[in-house]
């Protein structure tokens, strides 16, 4: 700004010193009024509030209600919405709800939206993923070493629309039988905030997969396992009904109970341990009493493997005892 020249005349032919602090005063003015009128064009910068806006649960967020030509802070305003449901924010309970979030000037000049419509945030969720949550869940709960499990479905999957965000399933229905080869399982989502989210049920085929002993060629009662042909093939667990044995092919110590055909698996109750003790066989029989040990030959009653108990008999007195078998030719006796 430019002073009259006759004022400028003035100040310096007659005021000296003075006029020179009025210069300063007048000048210090003129840059405060720049500056208040820098602010006041900050403050009147507009917000416009968004028509729509989609969250997490985390919670609505200023910055994502409102636009400025300033930097927006990101305070928390509100609680999200539940899934599938909305939330409506007029302009004043915006700028009420920012104060108290902390922030440091009202919002007043506003443009945009009069009503912003706050939904939560959904996604697609595709065959591939859900058949993937479903398996590992069905897995870690309830097939769990059994095997592994491989799901199909029996029905079209139906596109799901879940939250936008970490979550898990959860069961809330399953046959009492747990899985087996066709069965229904009915679901929801649980969010990482404890919401729960929906219900929907899948159609399901199931297989659960496990490498197991199996003859290659016919076994026949009595044969040693050890000297077995044997291989391990891959068979669905759910098919099998029984328990199958779990056996080292080279221990010589295990025999086949019954026959067993070519491509069978090798079941629990087909294989025990090898008798070495034989029905009418003659055995050494140590008698136990406390401190006192007594030898004497009995008959076996029936066949034993070692460390098995057997009833054997006195050939003299005819009376029946049972004894752990110890080794081919001897019987530990504790009366």
């Amino acid at each position: 700004m430019k002073l009259p020249r006759f004022c400028c005349q003035v100040f310096s032919g007659h005021f000296g010193l003075s006029a020179g602090l009025c210069l300063v005063s007048f000048a210090l003015c003129a840059s405060a009024g720049e500056e208040l009128a820098a602010s006041s064009a900050e403050l009147s910068i507009a917000v416009q509030l968004h028509p729509a806006i989609q969250v997490d649960g985390e919670g609505v967020f200023l910055s994502q209600v409102i636009e400025s030509g300033a930097e927006v802070p990101r305070l928390r305003l509100c609680d999200a919405p539940a899934c599938g449901k909305s939330l409506l924010l007029k302009r004043a309970q915006v700028a009420e709800l920012a104060l108290t979030a902390g922030l440091d000037q009202a919002l007043t000049n506003w443009a945009g939206s009069v009503v912003a419509r706050v939904s939560r945030r959904l996604r697609p969720l595709a065959e591939k993923e859900g058949l993937q949550l479903l398996t590992t869940l069905l897995k870690q709960q309830y097939v769990k070493d059994q095997g592994e499990l491989e799901l199909r479905l029996s029905q079209p999957w139906a596109v799901l629309n879940v939250p936008d965000e970490p979550f898990t399933l959860k069961v809330q229905d399953l046959p009492a039988s747990g899985v087996t080869p066709s069965f229904i399982i009915r679901f929801e989502l649980e969010t990482a905030r404890g919401e729960h989210f929906g219900s929907w049920q899948a159609s399901l085929q199931a297989k659960v997969w496990r490498e197991v002993w199996v003859a290659r060629s016919p076994l026949k009662r009595g044969d040693a396992v050890r000297s077995a042909e044997l291989a391990r093939e891959r068979r669905d667990m759910l098919l099998c009904r029984e328990a199958l044995a779990q056996i080292a092919p080279d221990d010589s110590s295990l025999e086949v109970v019954e026959a067993i055909q070519p491509g069978a698996p090798l079941l629990a109750r087909l294989i025990r341990p090898r008798s070495i003790v034989h029905r009418g066989q003659s055995v050494d029989a140590t008698v136990q009493d406390g401190v006192l040990l007594i030898t004497l030959k009995v008959e076996a009653l029936e066949d034993g493997a070692a460390g098995q108990i057997i009833r054997v008999r006195n050939p003299l007195s005819r009376r029946d005892l049972h004894g752990k078998v110890l080794d081919e030719q001897n019987i530990l006796v504790c009366l």
